[in-house]
């Protein structure tokens, strides 16, 4: 739709000083893939869905029909179409909103979106950045045939994976094909009021790093716990793993950072909503609990996520696991000085620092005389906005002379000196 075209014709020209005004400001997105090559924005694409309501199937399709016949001029059919999103979405004050803005075109100029004498500002403004936030969801192109780069393999038990976008306000679902994502399907969610990158407790952030779900907490559970409280969190949560190894040695804190629904009084929120969590309408939320694996099912957050053809990450994944591999064997044959050359300078695992890790292992294997070490089900994910760190997690079977044990451990591993070396070690 051309915007000076439909400002000339009256009286769409009042319409369009309100949706398509916000449809400008939230200006054409892209995908990018690493070599930045550009994926051009385009209608929603339909894509196998698990269960799941795909983004061209909800309430942004409906309100992208209304713009529809607003860009073929038929305002009375445009209000027609926002009708229908009220009736499905009843508390969807965004909707309401566009509704009454749409009711008063046909009298007199708009100016904004929410010409509403007496409002909120503040809360007029939270639905005017959800219009702008949905309305560039209705733009971008779906990643049918793009992987994000951080996945670069999941682990055969690991059914999906869960990708959060938060500079797009999007959730993306991805299901595990052979060890590689492949996209399911997409939400709009909320984040923390304050925006990103969580550092300490009560700052209203988000965090960004590589998580998991640790948990199920129902309806009732949260009432039990939380009494009236519980209500901003709807249908349920799911706790992700913030702060995890990682944050902890950046020296970040807080807790309950989780996946949940919003209060039944609303539809949704507006994008930056919460005191941290990353939020979804209740239909949405209870669509992706189902499928949710706890202590599994991987959770990425990322300030944009990077896109890549499938398959861009096989060089890099098999760099990870030869070099996962050289470290297994040297710790197997007892190699105690070359099992050691794994590791980084400012390794720590627990309250050991490098020193105290080489000493206890030197010590560990001067009584050994045989090891086994058997590594399975692996999965690898670099960190988003990092080319340096990735995060390596597998089932550990160990034998020795006089213990057999079994663990699931995660690695950090940082490329430095031109190769990769373990810098955090722990128990997953």
């Amino acid at each position: 739709m051309k915007l000076q075209a439909l400002i000339r014709v009256r009286p769409l020209r009042y319409a369009s000083a309100t949706l398509l005004v916000v449809a400008v400001c939230a200006g054409a997105l892209v995908l990018n893939d690493r070599s930045g090559q550009t994926v051009s924005a385009a209608t929603a694409v339909s894509a196998p869905s698990l269960g799941a309501q795909h983004a061209g199937a909800g309430p942004e399709a409906l309100l992208s029909s209304t713009l529809h016949e607003l860009g073929n001029r038929r305002l009375e059919a445009a209000v027609t179409e926002i009708d229908k999103v009220i009736r499905e979405y009843p508390n969807f004050r965004l909707a309401h909103l566009i509704r009454g803005d749409l009711l008063l075109a046909r009298a007199r100029p708009l100016t904004t979106v929410g010409n509403v004498k007496g409002a909120p500002l503040d809360r007029l403004e939270e639905l005017r950045a959800e219009a702008r936030a949905r309305l560039a969801r209705m733009q971008q192109q779906r990643p049918v045939n793009l992987v994000p780069r951080y996945v670069l393999q999941l682990q055969p038990e690991q059914r999906h994976a869960l990708v959060v976008d938060t500079a797009r306000s999007t959730l993306y679902v991805f299901e595990n094909r052979d060890g590689e994502a492949r996209y399911v399907t997409d939400y709009y969610v909320s984040i923390g009021k304050n925006g990103i990158d969580k550092f300490r407790a009560g700052d209203n952030k988000t965090p960004l790093g590589v998580y998991h779900v640790t948990g199920r907490m129902s309806r009732e559970k949260l009432a039990t716990t939380y009494g009236k409280l519980a209500e901003q969190y709807g249908v349920g949560a799911l706790p992700i793993n913030y702060p995890n190894e990682w944050d902890r040695r950046e020296g970040r804190n807080g807790h309950g950072i989780w996946l949940h629904g919003v209060p039944f009084d609303t539809y949704s929120r507006p994008p930056l909503a919460s005191n941290g969590c990353i939020a979804l309408t209740n239909e949405d939320f209870t669509r992706i609990s189902r499928d949710v694996q706890i202590g599994m099912t991987p959770v990425i957050v990322a300030n944009g996520v990077e896109w890549v053809a499938p398959g861009a990450g096989i060089a890099l994944r098999t760099e990870l696991m030869q070099q996962v591999e050289r470290w297994r064997q040297d710790w197997e044959n007892r190699d105690t000085d070359q099992y050691l050359a794994h590791y980084a300078a400012g390794f720590s695992a627990g309250r050991k620092n490098l020193a105290k890790w080489s000493a206890q292992k030197h010590k560990v294997n001067a009584g050994k005389t045989w090891v086994r070490v058997k590594l399975d089900r692996v999965s690898i994910f670099l960190y988003p906005g990092r080319d340096d760190l990735a995060v390596v997690t597998f089932h550990q079977d160990y034998a020795s002379n006089n213990l057999v044990h079994q663990m699931r451990k995660r690695l950090y591993w940082i490329r430095e000196d031109g190769g990769w070396r373990i810098l955090h070690e722990g128990a997953a």
